[in-house]
């Protein structure tokens, strides 16, 4: 409850935050006029302002954080691997190379502003795809999984390079760089309804097999012994989070740190059991990135810094702190 409170009102408070001068009372206003109560319209600036721009930013900025977060729950359950995050599968990499493509060679240009997310959403799958292909029948060993994510992550980030290098200008070259450092200013609400769906569908898919992720923490011969089929399970919730992870960094470029911060934070405060621990990873991730994304566009305005840079710089001394605190046990 507390958790969902501290959304809702961050949520309301980030959507003020900005050049243009806004009360919470105004977003809550410019809010029920949209949903149809027979309330006294902002004025259209700043009714523009709050529904056109900030509050498609804000709602993606929190279904991505969230996404990634229970993302990075389940792989590093999966995997055991604490160091799991939603891009252990080459997600990530691939995402980049076909993001490239439309940026740099043009693929899909014609498409218009769906070029981009669908040429990431396209790297990801074919990333992902390269995974399997190199995991083959071993996809049950956790290790195997992992080596083959390093090996597609190397070969599609020389891929990436060599298309920069070789293809770039200087303007495509920035263009590039800010998407690969995470980006939510294109925020519009058919990708905030996009993610919702992808988001709660993986969530929902997810906390159906929490008693399976439980049972994975005690080794795969455990979850077998526990009736768990080690192999079904891991290559549902593999390809499960490949699609949900391939469809949020189509939405907002790769943004790191979330899924492999939030989910330590959560077992902290609620413990391992995944019942409690995915809807936590969800509602911390979503408020993680929120504010990562509000400091991104406000502290530095009116230059909107890659959200990926502040959840960097944010992510790597919290995830110091954990380290610290798993070795000391407390």
């Amino acid at each position: 409850m507390a958790g969902s409170v501290a959304l809702v009102l961050s949520i309301a408070v980030a959507v003020t935050l900005g050049s243009a001068d806004l009360a919470v009372t105004d977003v809550a206003r410019s809010v029920l006029v949209h949903l149809g109560l027979p309330l006294r319209p902002l004025p259209p600036l700043h009714d523009g302002i709050v529904w056109q721009l900030r509050m498609p930013r804000v709602l993606l900025a929190v279904l991505v954080g969230a996404g990634l977060a229970v993302c990075g729950a389940v792989l590093q359950a999966l995997t055991g691997n604490p160091l799991a995050d939603p891009y252990l599968l080459g997600i990530s990499s691939g995402a980049s190379t076909g993001a490239v493509a439309v940026l740099v060679l043009g693929v899909g240009a014609g498409a218009g502003a769906f070029a981009l997310s669908g040429g990431a959403f396209l790297g990801s799958l074919i990333a992902f795809a390269t995974v399997l292909a190199l995991a083959g029948r071993s996809l049950v060993s956790s290790t195997r999984v992992v080596l083959a994510g390093v090996a597609a992550s190397q070969l599609f980030g020389a891929v990436t390079s060599l298309i920069v290098i070789t293809s770039a200008d200087a303007d495509a070259t920035r263009s590039v760089t800010f998407w690969l450092l995470g980006s939510l200013a294109a925020a519009d609400w058919t990708t905030v309804l996009t993610c919702a769906a992808v988001v709660a569908a993986v969530l929902a898919a997810c906390w159906s097999a929490a008693l399976a992720l439980d049972a994975f923490a005690f080794g795969q011969e455990a979850a077998a012994a526990l009736g768990v089929p080690p192999a079904r399970t891991q290559l549902l919730l593999f390809t499960a989070t490949a699609l949900a992870a391939a469809a949020l960094v189509a939405a907002s470029g790769a943004i790191g740190f979330v899924g492999l911060v939030v989910p330590h934070a959560a077992r902290f405060l609620v413990g391992a059991g995944h019942r409690r621990l995915l809807p936590v990873c969800a509602l911390l991730g979503g408020v993680f990135l929120l504010w990562a994304d509000t400091a991104a566009r406000s502290v530095f305005a009116p230059q909107d810094v890659p959200v990926g840079v502040v959840t960097a710089v944010v992510g790597v001394p919290v995830f110091a702190v954990i380290l610290r605190r798993r070795r000391t046990g407390s």
